[in-house]
């Protein structure tokens, strides 16, 4: 098969462009890198490039045969996944900024080389996604479901079960459904391999998608039988297995059996690879001249496209105050409220690393209300207002446990409705304390805007920075005993109605005071 000249031409430009992105987005590879290296549920990311390189390789003939050539419109959505990751990395959203930079390597192939070159390694340029490290998000779900189902399970094998969350308490023990036990470390590491496996043995576009959802679908069954049998071994062997280490290390050897089997299965239908034959005394099509002087052009348009973000990354933190923000205790309250000098209630949110925080607890004809605040200034990817390990209760809490999470919506005095996240906590199992538990109503404060939506919290925290604001926000949090049905969300709603706007006049003097 003969070498295109036009190869050696290319290869120097795409050197340049793909060494740019390295150079300037180094710090989200080696935050993506990082992931992979101390987290079970992404190390399989690290054989994600090289099997992309080596698909590549394996179609090193039909792309040596091929003219690359430059497609200019390609430089929009470099410009578009630039900007992407200027807001990523403004609100501190790694899976945003990470996705941005695979993109934008993905993207400098069709840039320089053309379609027809793309269009032969599709699938392994798709594949470089599999190293973005994200799904987290789906954790909350997953371990729900995986409690629903040992519960029922074990109902069914005619365990009386006591459950309260996603703690439950059988004749043997007590037991609780953790991250570790949501099996989105099996569900990801068998989507990646599925995807490849049905790339490389099915030829269908029907097939592969088939077997790709049959690899969603199985390890998240499969995860659910797992942590039953587990539960199941506990209660038999008088909780001698299944505890502690070698918990997980069952887990991975039946997800090993789990995916042998799957692919065993799926290697029955595998159908043969077929090599199309080069049509006799076709000539290499031709780059025109037009294509040939705009090689350079594109490259270097394409690099300072690249290169903008960190220059308005750059920009924007220079333009940003300095000052540490100080949070002062809300004084002066609306009629009938008072600031409680006794203990607060025992209780507050589990959010990382704010610049300041703040507790106090108020009282009205006997109602109590407990208000948390954590304040948030100069955030980076260890100091962020939004986070997915900023939440209510972690799983693990020895003392609480939460029961219910819905959004709450509340009618405020000016006839506007304002929506709050509610969440029910319980005593944890565990304590066996007497308690009828809490209820807490959180909000987003960013620059004096009022969210329940971490979404439009990142967005609000974007659009600020953007426009030189900073990056001020804050989590703020009520909550009260839980007691006869109706007494909580009265007690909440009294507060928040009468003193939202004391709150906001406070988080507003203390973003001033900069």
């Amino acid at each position: 098969m003969p070498i295109n000249p036009r190869w050696r031409q290319v290869l120097p430009a795409l050197l340049l462009l793909l060494g740019a992105v390295f150079w300037t987005y180094r710090e989200t590879l080696l935050a993506m890198v990082s992931i992979w290296w101390r987290s079970e549920t992404f190390a399989h990311a690290m054989v994600v490039p090289p099997i992309s390189l080596w698909l590549i390789w394996r179609q090193r003939e039909a792309l040596l045969a091929q003219a690359p050539r430059p497609a200019p419109w390609f430089l929009l959505p470099i410009a578009c996944t630039a900007l992407v990751w200027l807001l990523g990395d403004l609100v501190a959203v790694n899976a945003l900024t990470q996705l941005a930079l695979v993109s934008l390597l993905v993207l400098a192939v069709p840039t320089l080389l053309g379609l027809r070159v793309t269009g032969l390694i599709l699938f392994p340029l798709g594949f470089l996604f599999f190293a973005v490290p994200m799904g987290e998000f789906l954790m909350p779900q997953l371990m729900a479901w995986t409690a629903d189902f040992t519960v029922l399970a074990l109902r069914l094998s005619g365990l009386p079960v006591y459950r309260e969350g996603l703690q439950f308490i059988i004749p043997s023990g007590s037991w609780s459904v953790v991250e570790a036990c949501s099996g989105i470390r099996y569900l990801i590491a068998s989507l990646m391999v599925g995807t490849l496996f049905g790339y490389l043995n099915y030829r269908s576009l029907r097939r592969r998608l088939i077997f790709v959802g049959i690899s969603i679908v199985v390890p998240l069954v499969a995860n659910w039988f797992r942590a039953y049998l587990i539960v199941m071994l506990g209660h038999l062997s008088s909780n001698q297995l299944a505890a502690g280490a070698d918990h997980l290390i069952y887990g991975w050897l039946f997800f090993g059996l789990i995916m042998v089997l799957m692919f065993m299965i799926g290697a029955r239908w595998a159908e043969p690879e077929i090599k199309a034959a080069a049509p006799a005394g076709r000539e290499p099509v031709a780059v025109s001249a037009w294509h040939a002087k705009a090689l350079w052009p594109v490259a270097l348009m394409a690099t300072v496209l690249v290169l903008l973000p960190q220059w308005a990354l750059w920009s924007l933190t220079h333009a940003e105050p300095a000052g540490e923000p100080r949070l002062q205790p809300l004084t002066e309250t609306a009629p009938g409220w008072s600031v409680s000098t006794s203990g607060a209630l025992d209780w507050k949110p589990a959010f990382l690393n704010p610049s300041t925080s703040l507790s106090q607890t108020f009282v009205k004809a006997g109602r109590v209300v407990g208000l948390h605040q954590d304040y948030y200034r100069h955030q980076d990817y260890q100091r962020k207002l939004v986070s997915s390990e900023n939440m209510i209760v972690r799983s693990g809490n020895k003392q609480w446990v939460q029961l219910g999470r819905n959004v709450q919506a509340l009618k405020l005095a000016e006839g506007d409705i304002l929506q709050l996240n509610q969440t029910e906590l319980g005593p944890s199992i565990a304590t066996q304390q007497a308690s009828a538990g809490l209820l807490v109503w959180q909000l987003y404060w960013v620059n004096g805007q009022w969210t329940n939506d971490a979404i439009k919290a990142k967005a609000y925290g974007a659009w600020f920075r953007l426009l030189g604001r900073g990056d001020d926000g804050a989590s703020v949090v009520f909550y009260t005993e839980r007691g006869t049905v109706g007494d909580a969300e009265a007690t909440l709603g009294s507060f928040v109605r009468e003193n939202l706007h004391l709150i906001e006049a406070q988080l507003r003097k203390t973003r001033s005071n900069e």
